[in-house]
C-alpha cells in the first residue's frame, strides 16, 4: 500500500492507487450484486428522457434529496442568535449531533447544542426525567443566560408537553424560577427548518413580551433576518447600512458573531447575539421588519397582534429589492437615505451594465428556500438572465403564486417554471430535458453538476465543500457586487474550459473578457 508515515496521501489520490482500485472493484463484484454494465447504462440513459421526467415529477409518496432540512435545525440556528443562549433539544443525541455538525460544517465554527438524550425508555414512559436532569446539567455546566428548548420527532410523537415539562423542571429546582426558558414545538416530520426558525424566534419574543406593558417608540425598528447561511456577512452589511442612515433598530436573532469567532487563544462558547435587554426593549418598537417572509410568518403575526406594524421581504438581493428595503426603513424611521448609499447603488448598476453582454440571455435553474429562490430569480432577471427552473421543496402554493406574479412582471420571466414541493431528483430530470447555463443552490447541487454537466454556483445554505463564502455579504448593494462577481466568475471559468484546447478551440481563449 502507498500509505506510510513517510508518504501520507490525501484520500483523493490515495483511492486512485492500483491497490485500492482493485480492492473496490472486487468489493463491487462480490458483495454488491451488480447488474451488467449495459443494463445500468441503459437505465441511466432512460432517466434523462422526457418520458422518465413525467414519471419523476408525478411522484407523491417518495422524496429523493429534498432541498430543505427539518424544523429543529432552524430552531437551533435561531437560538444561536441570542446572547449567551444554549440550545436544548428535547430528543435523542443522534438528532442533535446532526444539527451541530450541519451548522459547523457550513460555518467552520463550533456549534453548541445539548440534548435531553431520550432513548427507548423515554419513548415509552415520556421524557420528563430527561428534561429535569438535562436542564439542570445545562444550567450548571455551560453557564447560559438563556436556554432555548425545542423538540425532535421522538418527543413530538409521544406528545411531550414542553410548557408543563419546563414548569416541572423549575419546581424540581433544575433552574431558578425566574430563569428564561423560551420553547418551541418543532416536529421534524412536518414543515422544514424555516418553520422551526419561525417558531423559536416567536417563542423567544413571547417569553419576554407576553404580559409586559408596551410603550411605543415609533421610529424604532426591529429587524429579523431569517434563517440565513450568509448571516455573518449579510447581518454586518445590513447593520452598516442602518448605521449610515442613523436608524434606531434592534437586530433580533443576530448570529453573525456566534458563527465567526476570532482565533485569539480564547474559546468562546457564546459570542455576540441579540442582548436579552434589547429583546425586552424591542417590544416597544413601532415596527418589525422581516427580511424573509416565509421564515417569519408566525412571528410577524404575533408582532402585529401586540400592536407593531409589520412588513416582510424576500431576502433582499440586487438593486430593486435593496431599494424597497431601504425605502421602507426610511419611511418608518423618518431618516433620509444618505448620498453615500446612493453612490453604492450607482456602482452596482454600473457593474451590471459593464457585464450585461455576458449575462443577457443566460438560463438558470435555482433551488433553495422560498425567499432565496424568489430573490435570486428577481436578481437574475435584473441582469437580463432567464430563471428557467425555480424549485423549493418547502415552497407553498402561496409562494408559487408569488413567483408566477414576479415572472409576469418581466419579459425575462416568460419561460420560467415554478416547482413547489419538488426535490433535487426532480431537478435532475428538468436539467436533462430542458438544459440551462447555470445552476444556483447549495453544495448538494454538485452531484447534479457532475451528472448533468450544469455548472453550480454555491449561494445558499449549506455550503460544505467550499470555505468562507458566508463571511461575505450578498444582500444590499455591496452584496449585489459580490453576487454579480460570483456568477460572472463561473461563466468565465466555463468559457475558458470550453475554449482552451490548443489549435482546436483556443481561438476564443481570450485574455480580455
Amino acid at each position: 500500500m502507498p500509505q506510510s508515515a513517510e508518504k501520507v496521501l490525501d484520500h483523493a489520490p490515495l483511492f486512485c492507487e492500483p491497490e485500492y482500485r482493485k480492492m473496490l472493484a472486487e468489493k463491487k463484484l462480490n458483495f454488491e450484486c451488480p447488474h451488467p454494465d449495459e443494463v445500468v447504462s441503459g437505465q441511466r440513459e432512460f432517466t434523462k428522457t422526457w418520458e422518465y421526467r413525467e414519471k419523476n415529477l408525478a411522484r407523491e409518496a417518495l422524496v429523493v434529496n429534498p432541498a430543505k432540512a427539518c424544523q429543529p435545525l432552524g430552531a437551533v440556528f435561531a437560538a444561536a442568535g441570542f446572547e449567551r443562549t444554549m440550545s436544548f433539544v428535547h430528543g435523542s443525541q443522534g438528532c442533535v449531533a446532526y444539527y451541530r455538525s450541519h451548522l459547523s460544517r457550513h460555518f467552520k465554527e463550533p456549534s453548541s447544542a445539548v440534548s435531553s438524550s431520550m432513548t427507548e425508555d423515554a419513548a415509552v414512559f415520556g421524557g420528563l426525567k430527561n428534561m429535569v436532569d438535562g436542564l439542570a446539567n445545562t444550567y450548571k455546566l455551560y453557564d447560559p443566560k438563556m436556554i432555548a428548548v425545542s423538540t425532535t420527532c421522538m418527543a413530538e410523537v409521544i406528545g411531550d408537553d414542553l410548557r408543563s415539562f419546563i414548569e416541572n423542571a423549575k419546581n424540581e429546582g433544575s433552574v431558578p424560577r425566574d430563569f428564561d426558558l423560551p420553547f418551541a414545538h418543532t416536529p421534524a416530520f412536518v414543515g422544514s427548518h424555516v418553520d422551526g426558525y419561525d417558531s423559536m424566534v416567536k417563542g423567544v419574543l413571547e417569553n419576554f413580551w407576553k404580559g409586559a406593558a408596551r410603550t411605543q417608540v415609533a421610529a424604532c425598528i426591529n429587524i429579523i433576518p431569517g434563517f440565513d447561511g450568509f448571516c455573518v456577512g449579510n447581518n454586518r452589511e445590513l447593520k452598516r447600512l442602518l448605521d449610515m442612515m442613523r436608524v434606531t433598530y434592534v437586530f433580533i436573532q443576530d448570529a453573525s458573531d456566534q458563527f465567526d469567532t476570532p482565533s485569539d487563544g480564547e474559546f468562546r462558547m457564546y459570542d455576540g447575539g441579540t442582548k436579552i435587554e434589547d429583546v425586552k426593549a424591542a417590544l416597544n418598537a413601532g415596527a418589525t421588519l422581516s427580511l424573509q417572509h416565509y421564515n417569519t410568518r408566525k412571528t410577524l403575526e404575533y408582532c402585529n397582534e401586540i400592536g407593531q406594524a409589520t412588513a416582510s421581504f424576500h431576502y433582499p438581493l440586487g438593486v430593486t429589492a435593496t431599494d424597497e428595503l431601504l425605502m421602507k426603513i426610511s419611511e418608518i424611521s423618518r431618516r433620509e437615505i444618505p448620498e453615500a448609499i446612493r453612490l453604492e447603488r450607482g456602482r452596482l448598476v454600473d457593474a451590471m451594465a459593464d457585464s450585461q453582454s455576458w449575462l443577457h440571455g443566460k438560463k438558470y435553474a435555482i433551488y433553495g428556500d422560498p425567499d432565496f429562490v424568489y430573490a435570486m430569480a428577481r436578481f437574475i432577471m435584473e441582469t437580463g438572465g432567464e430563471p428557467t427552473h425555480c424549485l423549493a421543496t418547502n415552497g407553498t402554493s402561496a409562494w408559487e403564486a408569488e413567483m408566477k406574479e414576479l415572472f409576469a412582471s418581466s419579459p425575462f420571466g416568460k419561460d420560467a417554471q415554478v416547482w413547489a414541493g419538488k426535490d433535487l431528483w426532480a431537478m435532475r430530470s428538468l436539467l436533462f430535458t430542458e438544459p440551462v447555463d447555470l445552476l444556483i443552490g447549495n453544495s448538494y447541487g454538485k452531484y447534479l453538476e457532475r451528472d448533468t454537466g450544469t455548472p453550480l454556483v454555491r449561494l445558499t445554505f449549506p455550503i460544505f465543500d467550499r470555505h468562507h463564502h458566508h463571511r461575505f455579504p450578498i444582500m444590499g448593494y455591496q452584496g449585489g457586487l459580490r453576487l454579480l462577481t460570483t456568477i460572472l466568475d463561473k461563466i468565465f471559468d466555463k468559457l475558458d474550459g470550453e475554449t482552451m484546447q490548443p489549435g482546436v478551440t483556443d481561438y476564443s481563449y481570450d485574455l480580455t473578457r
